[in-house]
């Protein structure tokens, strides 16, 4: 199936597309650097993130790995678009809520819950895992592909 999605930011200086449907979104607490309960973050290829119009300003973090954490921010407005997590410049990690239709892509697990706020109640029908999990158990056929081809381990 090929679908796509438009996102942006608030003020709309930095409008994308993204060409197909991410290859698995996962949501999990990001509560610092959201300023909300949690983020929902869809992984997909950068080749297929199209800028439409502006360009996002690069921020860099510090992560819990040490690898580093980028996130691609508008630079007006600054609302954070995507994240660049441990240096790897193949992969996004597009925030859901950016796009025009956020609804349209649901999370396919939760992670990192074990500091999840307790009001937040999360779906059963939806894995969850205190940490994370492992990728080949839980990403489908199809996705694997995707990753392994965009990392260059075919």
């Amino acid at each position: 199936m090929s679908e796509t999605f438009e996102g942006g930011c608030s003020c709309g200086a930095v409008r994308y597309r993204l060409t197909s449907r991410p290859m698995f979104t996962n949501c999990h607490d990001r509560q610092k650097q959201t300023g909300g309960a949690f983020a929902i973050n869809a992984m997909i290829e950068t080749a297929r993130i199209e800028i439409r119009a502006g360009e996002p300003a690069v921020i860099e973090m510090p992560s819990p790995s040490g690898r580093g954490h980028e996130i691609h921010r508008c630079p007006k407005c600054e609302v954070a678009l995507w994240s660049n997590y441990g240096r790897r410049a193949w992969m996004r990690f597009v925030r859901v809520a950016t796009l025009d239709a956020p609804h349209a892509i649901k999370p396919d697990a939760h992670i990192f819950t074990r500091s999840r706020v307790p009001w937040v109640t999360l779906p059963e029908d939806t894995p969850a895992f205190e940490v994370y999990y492992d990728t080949a158990k839980q990403w489908s056929p199809e996705s694997l592909a995707r990753l392994a081809a965009a990392s260059g381990k075919t």
